[in-house]
């Protein structure tokens, strides 16, 4: 993974909006988002067709509101846990916006993101939960400077500009999850 940006386990659907990383960026953050099209709605396509900047704004009046958006994100895990790819780890995708990590300024040049198909105050999905731990511990393995101190929400490198993943994340689960995962790894 580290040497194609690829995730085996995802289905690509490749974004245009994406770009090079700064020179010498090293990825030492993981950011977890969430999105719903329209917000509070899940299933169909509408997040994969935003990310491609291919969505029917005619098609809800809430998608007339982010035309013209041009974002994505590296990977998107969907309500039954299936992951999409969407830019190549290796790039920097458009996930972050204006951003801060711990002094450092614009968390898209060094962070993977994960958007969680959900909202703030609606439970995740235990699929999503397996699939965003089984992820998360592959991206940990690949770059090691990723550490569970350096996988943040949007919420904390945009504070009152973004809420999300929100209250309904568990990170207490979440990290549990990674922590099992690695001591199945440590026993193999």
């Amino acid at each position: 993974m580290r040497r194609t940006g690829r995730v085996s386990q995802a289905r690509w659907c490749p974004s245009p909006n994406f770009g090079p990383r700064p020179e010498g960026a090293s990825i030492s953050l993981l950011v977890v988002h969430n999105i719903s099209l329209p917000p509070g709605q899940f299933g169909g396509d509408a997040i994969e067709r935003f990310f491609c900047n291919q969505l029917d704004t005619c098609a809800h009046p809430y998608f007339e509101t982010i035309a013209g958006m041009k974002v994505s994100s590296h990977l998107l895990i969907h309500r039954d846990g299936a992951p999409v790819q969407f830019v190549s780890l290796l790039e920097r995708a458009w996930h972050a916006g204006r951003s801060c990590f711990r002094g450092e300024d614009e968390c898209n040049d060094f962070s993977i993101g994960i958007e969680l198909e959900g909202a703030d105050d609606i439970p995740y999905t235990d699929a999503q939960y397996q699939t965003l731990a089984n992820l998360s511990r592959l991206i940990m393995t690949a770059w090691p400077e990723i550490t569970m101190e350096r996988i943040a929400g949007h919420s904390d490198i945009a504070p009152g500009r973004k809420t999300d993943p929100g209250p309904a994340f568990d990170w207490r689960r979440f990290q549990q999850m990674l922590d099992a995962r690695q001591r199945a790894e440590g026993a193999s």
